[in-house]
């Protein structure tokens, strides 16, 4: 037993489906075997008479966005977990709320990895232009449109990433789909990328890639048929297999993602955003072989990642020594001693929290001692069209 460990408490607060769908209780039981005490947290009692806390572990989504909403009791319950972290700066959180708030909304995570490209200057990377539509699609929307660079097809999607009705999208091909799509809302150009997700899945300093079904290829251009309308977890489901996901008219560039590129990227949004846990959805150009980063999850469901509960024990492990190499459980740190949560950033890195959307530096060492653990699960052969 790492003896480090021994006395140190960790926190969490996971919504009952949340906790089911990870067994998270395999996860209590791996972190009691090395002497971490495991306290689920409740939230509707004053969270100084649970402490101390060395980690707190949250997906506290559903009650951000009903906070953001002003549900008064979601307001005082994130308050609540707000005002602890605020005393208690030594307590290391998994993650920040601020950064949560950003992968919440569609068009500030797009811009941060548009940014983060910028910054990288990497040509195998290339995600598609985006925009936000708020109002009706007028002329001038359409003009609009046109100078972010964005091209038919295109998909819709809304602006909250979190939620049952954030996978509903819609693929538009002309000017006349564009009666039909409801703002506030985010199009996106879409890509052809031969019917291929992967699902990155960051753990700290590990990811993991999982192959998932996706869309298959659609010409470029407008075209004269009617918007297709699904939902995309049903899509990338690893058993979907539907006329929407058919491979049957692949072509061009076909690779899995490069190892040097996702390590890039992962240690790119954790310096930006100070986030351990979270998922990439990228695809593969198959025109040009770039990446397109088209989406980033806070905290998902880690679906085919054998390790995950490793993972993160070794992440929270590796935090907490170099944190406080000494060892000082969090009953006996002393008042006001400051640890970060966030990863440590690169000098000339700027962090990205809150509502305002930074200017990220260029940083030269950007690829660490990474982890993969590639697990790709068997694609259910589509039904032909």
């Amino acid at each position: 037993m790492q003896t480090f460990l021994k006395g140190r408490r960790v926190g969490y607060w996971l919504s009952e489906k949340k906790m089911k769908k990870l067994n998270f209780q395999a996860f209590a039981d791996l972190c009691r075997k090395r002497g971490i005490e495991v306290v689920q947290l409740d939230l509707s009692q004053p969270l100084e008479d649970q402490g101390p806390l060395d980690v707190i572990i949250h997906k506290l989504t559903d009650l951000i966005l009903e906070a953001d909403q002003n549900d008064s009791q979601a307001v005082l319950l994130v308050q609540r977990v707000q005002d602890y972290i605020d005393t208690h700066p030594e307590t290391i959180v998994l993650d920040p709320l601020p950064a949560i708030r950003t992968l919440l909304d569609r068009c500030k995570s797009y811009q941060l990895i548009h940014r983060i490209e910028s910054c990288m200057q990497d040509e195998r990377i290339c995600s598609p232009p985006f925009m936000v539509l708020n109002t009706e699609c007028t002329p001038d929307v359409l003009e609009q449109i046109k100078r972010q660079g964005l091209a038919f097809p295109f998909i819709c999607k809304t602006r909250v990433a979190h939620g049952t009705t954030s996978h509903e999208m819609a693929i538009i091909f002309s000017e006349e789909d564009l009666k039909d799509v409801k703002p506030p809302c985010v199009i996106q150009s879409f890509i052809s990328h031969n019917a291929v997700l992967y699902k990155v899945f960051v753990v700290g300093d590990s990811y993991t890639v999982v192959e998932r079904p996706s869309l298959k290829n659609f010409p470029a251009g407008p075209a004269d048929r009617k918007a297709i309308f699904f939902n995309s977890h049903n899509v990338s489901k690893p058993e979907s297999s539907s006329d929407l996901t058919s491979r049957e008219n692949v072509e061009g560039v076909s690779q899995p993602p490069s190892d040097d590129v996702i390590r890039g990227l992962s240690r790119s949004l954790r310096q930006a955003l100070g986030v351990s846990l979270f998922g990439i959805d990228v695809i593969i150009n198959n025109q040009t072989g770039q990446h397109a980063v088209i989406d980033i999850n806070a905290f998902p469901g880690y679906e085919g990642v054998p390790e995950f509960f490793n993972d993160l024990l070794n992440h929270i492990s590796g935090v907490l020594q170099s944190h406080n190499p000494d060892f000082a459980p969090a009953s006996e740190q002393p008042k006001g001693t400051t640890v970060p949560n966030a990863a440590p950033s690169a000098p000339g890195c700027c962090s990205m929290l809150g509502k305002e959307l930074q200017r990220l530096g260029c940083n030269s060492a950007m690829s660490p001692n990474f982890q993969q653990h590639c697990v790709s699960t068997i694609a259910t052969k589509a039904s032909s069209q």
